[in-house]
């Protein structure tokens, strides 16, 4: 992206033949047509997104409907092509749906310094929120851009990245109100919002910039497999960004939100790197009308890197999540690996933490609200913890009960945890599918 567009700042089992092992395990995850991914159909018992009729997306397209895409605009054709009749749609290289940058959805008028003056604390305060003709534009300039980098995504799709360098830069793949989705094989680098809002009375009052945009949302959908994919802030990494009124300007939202009574998802082999608020299950309190029963989601031999919190963040939902490898290194902003929230029954088992020198094991878990969870047979760097022990021990303020009052019966090979970094990071994330 050309900095011009971008206001000077950026907006936009044993060890021993471990990698053969690999390979043969990332390949039965799948029920495979030849060796065409986009053919490939989940396995069965292979998570929540198994259940009933299973997850095939798009494997029974007829000719017209396989699409090989190299722009955004052609992605967002493909998908809109058909109606609900299954499609295959191939990402070939990277497509990126920002590559006109920001400046190409501002509103006549807007100017991002005058908005900064406008609205300085010293000027407006902290009592009422932004507005006035620059907020005005700001938010029509907010609208262009949700337009044009929002896909949605439609029932009986696989989604498929060609090679090992398939990428979809700045865009947000919307799985809304529709059955049977896969999405395999892509690094998707986080959307930037490019006009993120001040909300002066945020954060107790000292103001908060809250910005739009998941890289993938699964909203109200079912049968969804999320699978060997990259997800990351890729080339613009929090640290990057700048800050007005002394708050950071912050442009990501999630990485994968599953949320608003979607079900049956099941998040297999991804890598998620450098992010905050990394992932959502359920998005509210408030929303158990919608939640109850729902988000019943798998994860298992994913690999989260320099993740902030939320990996994930659950209300409401069955998850089940195993032969995870999440790694914490010594120079990164830490909150936590798990978040427990309202009647959520998170079932964490045989997973794997490596932990740097002073990290707290006890902050893998953070209460939210009062739930009670399984975590049993975790290993942090190489030894077997018992995660709700020495949470409740360091942090009594926030006592967990043990318990999900579940037993997940749909998963595929369980590896031994001290076998789990060395398989995952060998097999997940984009470029690893054969």
């Amino acid at each position: 992206m050309e900095a011009k567009g971008w206001h000077g700042h950026v907006r936009v089992a044993a060890l021993v033949g471990c990698t053969a092992l690999v390979v043969s395990l990332t390949g039965t995850a799948a029920q495979a047509h030849g060796r065409d991914l986009g053919r490939q159909v989940l396995g069965a018992h292979d998570g929540w997104a198994a259940e009933g009729t299973g997850t095939t997306g798009g494997a029974a397209a007829d000719a017209a409907h396989v699409y090989t895409v190299t722009t955004w605009e052609e992605f967002r054709a493909a998908l809109a092509d058909g109606g609900s009749a299954p499609r295959i749609v191939k990402v070939k290289g990277t497509i990126d749906a920002v590559s006109r940058g920001c400046e190409a959805f501002e509103a006549e008028g807007y100017d991002f310094d005058q908005y900064l003056a406008d609205y300085d604390p010293a000027v407006w305060g902290h009592d009422t929120p932004v507005s006035g003709e620059q907020e005005d534009l700001r938010a029509a300039s907010a609208a262009n851009q949700d337009k044009a980098i929002k896909v949605d995504v439609p029932a009986n799709t696989t989604i498929v990245g060609v090679g090992r360098d398939a990428a979809i830069l700045g865009g947000s793949l919307q799985i809304r109100g529709v059955d049977n989705v896969i999405v395999r094989n892509l690094t998707i680098e986080a959307p930037i919002d490019c006009f993120p809002q001040w909300d002066p009375t945020d954060d107790n009052k000292t103001g908060a910039w809250n910005s739009e945009y998941d890289g993938v949302v699964v909203y109200g959908s079912t049968h969804v497999w999320v699978d060997h994919n990259t997800l990351t802030d890729g080339r613009y990494p929090d640290s990057t960004l700048p800050s007005y009124y002394g708050k950071v300007y912050q442009q990501h939202d999630g990485l994968l939100d599953i949320v608003r009574g979607a079900d049956h998802v099941t998040v297999s082999w991804n890598s998620f790197r450098d992010h905050d608020k990394t992932m959502l299950i359920g998005n509210s309190d408030s929303a158990g009308a919608t939640d109850a029963g729902k988000l019943r989601v798998t994860l298992h031999h994913n690999r989260f890197e320099g993740i902030v919190e939320r990996a994930p963040r659950v209300r409401f939902g069955q998850v089940d999540s195993y032969n995870n490898h999440f790694v914490v290194t010594a120079d990164q902003p830490y909150g936590y690996v798990y978040g427990i929230g309202k009647e959520s029954r998170l079932y964490a088992t045989d997973n794997a933490l490596s932990l740097a020198e002073g990290v707290s094991v006890a902050k893998a878990l953070k209460k939210w609200s009062e739930a009670p969870l399984t975590a049993e047979n975790n290993y942090v760097n190489g030894k077997k913890t018992d995660l709700i022990a020495v949470h409740n021990a360091e942090i009594p303020a926030e006592t967990l009960q043990s318990g999900a009052g579940w037993t997940p019966t749909l998963r595929t090979t369980v590896h031994h945890p001290k076998a789990v970094p060395w398989i995952v990071d060998l097999g997940a994330g984009a470029g690893k599918l054969r």
